[in-house]
């Protein structure tokens, strides 16, 4: 849920950074979404009250850092494609995570078990598909939108866990139904501009 911070940190790193000049039907989009996920954000702190919620400092960082990759890829790299600036951040990645891998004791601490082997196949499955594939079309929105809507799509992910945990037998509230229609309306304003 604090993922969806996103679209308001694009916004703002766009017009303190890159001198991009915002719609003001754009910030009101993006504080009805924020409105409609502190609605939810409210609604689950409610349901779990002894969460230490420090650990949001990360996720809020994350969010700062997604601002600044969507407004990079839209101003510096828009004439490259998709696939090659994916490719780019995969490889810039291989060797910090080869190295957390082997200062983490991974390479010799793991054993390799049946149940590890089909756990291992699917995350490959999940970082081809849910990582690579998305990322691949995430960068393309990006070029062919603004940053703004681009990371507009961040509203949809409490959205879409509610209708998990919905199938999973979880109780949905009306607050929780009443929120999910106010961050759809904020992405539809916010697509609105143009």
């Amino acid at each position: 849920i604090l993922n969806s911070m996103t679209s308001l940190n694009a916004l703002i790193v766009a017009t303190l950074f890159f001198g991009v000049v915002f719609k003001r039907v754009q910030l009101v989009g993006v504080l009805i979404g924020l409105v409609g996920t502190t609605l939810l954000i409210l609604e689950s702190s409610s349901l779990n009250p002894n969460q230490n919620y420090w650990y949001a400092i990360f996720v809020l960082t994350a969010s700062l850092g997604y601002a600044f990759n969507v407004n990079i890829i839209k101003k510096y790299l828009s004439d490259i494609n998709a696939l090659s600036i994916t490719t780019g951040h995969f490889i810039l990645l291989i060797i910090p995570v080869f190295l957390l891998l082997v200062f983490s004791g991974f390479f010799t601490s793991v054993s390799f078990t049946p149940e590890i082997k089909t756990s291992f196949m699917y995350l490959i499955i999940l970082s081809i598909v849910g990582t690579g594939l998305a990322k691949i079309m995430f960068n393309q929105l990006i070029q062919m939108s603004s940053p703004v809507f681009s990371t507009s799509v961040a509203y949809l992910i409490p959205i879409v866990a509610i209708i998990w945990g919905f199938i999973d037998g979880e109780k949905v509230s009306y607050l929780q139904l009443l929120a999910g229609v106010i961050i759809l309306t904020g992405i539809y304003i916010v697509n609105k501009v143009k």
